[in-house]
């Protein structure tokens, strides 16, 4: 019976695929410019309070910057950085530093 299970969940797995940002990283590049001040401009950052972006899942770096955006998730500076970029702006973002390679 867990086999059972085991094998259905595993095929369900399989079907589903890598999750892929619907951004363009090309666009992205473009709109990191701001971010790159603190971020690095491959989302590398050279300073330690702020978090390198290079290598995250676009998934999560969406969520995190649609959080700041809403005020679900609370920063004094990620805050207004967040609040004029649309769903599209935030996709490019994350998508682009998805790409980049963590150092």
């Amino acid at each position: 019976m867990i086999r059972t299970y085991m094998a259905v969940a595993a095929c369900a797995l399989a079907l589903a695929g890598p999750v892929h940002a619907a951004g363009d990283a090309a666009a992205g590049k473009t709109k990191a410019l701001v971010c790159s001040a603190c971020h690095g401009i491959d989302g590398n950052s050279i300073n330690p309070l702020w978090p390198n972006l290079a290598g995250q899942h676009a998934a999560y770096l969406a969520k995190q910057m649609k959080a700041f955006r809403s005020g679900e998730r609370k920063d004094p500076v990620m805050a207004p950085m967040s609040v004029p970029l649309s769903d599209a702006d935030i996709d490019d973002l994350a998508a682009f530093y998805a790409s980049q390679t963590p150092k």
